[in-house]
């Protein structure tokens, strides 16, 4: 691991790693596609790019696992292979993150030298096992191999909230042909996990104030089942959660003359009770293209929005409008 200390020219301060999570073991049917695309935030919007371990520093028997091949955007994919490749591999990965421009580094002491893209700010172990299983009777998502279901968060979703407020990470997923038994997942150390039935989970973590102020926290996870004596695993899926850093929200573009709006939609859904305050801020870019008129059609595109604001993990009894000025306003359903 190598953390770049120095300041930075465009933005006056030191670098921040990216932020990745893994689940230790991640496993898939022999006979299964299977793409595993790990979470690349970094707080400063550097770019992110993945790579083996190549020396003593960064791996131990520094063999890429021949089951899998990774692409620098930092997914891993995997292809239906024979029996004979069935069993564990260690993968072993660094994330690197370059910066979008050239910059200047100053240190302490106030000497400065300057770095392009190319160079590598800081770099960070992805370490996990990852387990190819016998054959599945069948590879269809939602069979033996459990499917997310909405509300389920889609990878890559972030939320914010504050120091004492906490967040309930609502996951359901379902499999006809076979036992969902666990949730498996990786985030702060007093997250805790609970379950409502069959398929349905909940994680809910309140930051405090020992959890330092404006950081993000990955959050990753994956759904298992059994049948018989085999195991299945969901894809997996990870959040970040920010505290303490609401972002500015950008306001919508005004309303274009052609038939594509381009919007940004802030979408602030909170419940408070006592104590602790419960708080979830869910910010989505959206590009809407459409040959209907904003103004005749305004209900069927209201629903298209909503069914897709569903897909991605919002609650279905959500009210949507859309607003003359191109903007979508968004209402979570008072509870009776």
């Amino acid at each position: 691991m190598f953390i770049e200390g120095r300041k930075r020219s465009d933005i006056n301060r030191p670098n921040s790693s990216p932020q990745t999570g893994i689940l230790p073991v991640m496993r898939v049917s022999s006979n299964c596609q299977r793409n595993i695309s790990l979470l690349t935030f970094d707080p400063d919007g550097d770019h992110v790019q993945c790579r083996h371990g190549s020396n003593s520093n960064e791996c131990s028997t520094c063999t890429p696992p021949s089951v899998l091949s990774l692409s620098s955007s930092c997914s891993l994919s995997f292809s239906p292979t024979s029996s004979s490749d069935e069993g564990s591999y260690a993968v072993q990965l660094m994330m690197d993150d370059f910066p979008r421009q050239t910059i200047t580094l100053t240190d302490s002491s106030g000497s400065i030298v300057s770095i392009s893209s190319s160079s590598s700010m800081s770099r960070i172990p992805v370490q996990f096992v990852f387990k190819v299983d016998p054959a599945a009777p069948s590879c269809t998502a939602g069979e033996y191999l459990p499917r997310f279901l909405p509300p389920t968060p889609e990878h890559g979703a972030q939320f914010f909230i504050d120091i004492n407020e906490m967040i309930e990470i609502n996951i359901r997923a379902e499999a006809t042909q076979s036992v969902i038994t666990e949730l498996l997942f990786s985030g702060p150390v007093n997250m805790v996990k609970s379950s409502s039935g069959s398929g349905n989970f909940t994680l809910r973590w309140t930051p405090s104030v020992s959890d330092d102020d404006k950081e993000s926290h990955p959050i990753c996870f994956a759904v298992q089942a059994n049948a018989n004596s085999s195991v299945y695993q969901s894809e997996l899926r990870c959040v970040i959660v920010r505290v303490g850093n609401i972002p500015f929200i950008a306001t919508p573009s005004p309303p274009p003359k052609t038939s594509v709006t381009s919007t940004t939609v802030a979408l602030p859904l909170t419940t408070t009770s006592p104590q602790p305050k419960t708080s979830r801020l869910t910010v989505l870019k959206m590009k809407i293209s459409t040959t209907l008129s904003l103004k005749e059609n305004k209900d069927e595109i209201e629903k298209a929005i909503k069914d897709e604001l569903i897909r991605r993990g919002l609650p279905p009894d959500i009210k949507v409008r859309l607003l003359s000025d191109g903007s979508v306003q968004v209402k979570e359903t008072a509870a009776p």
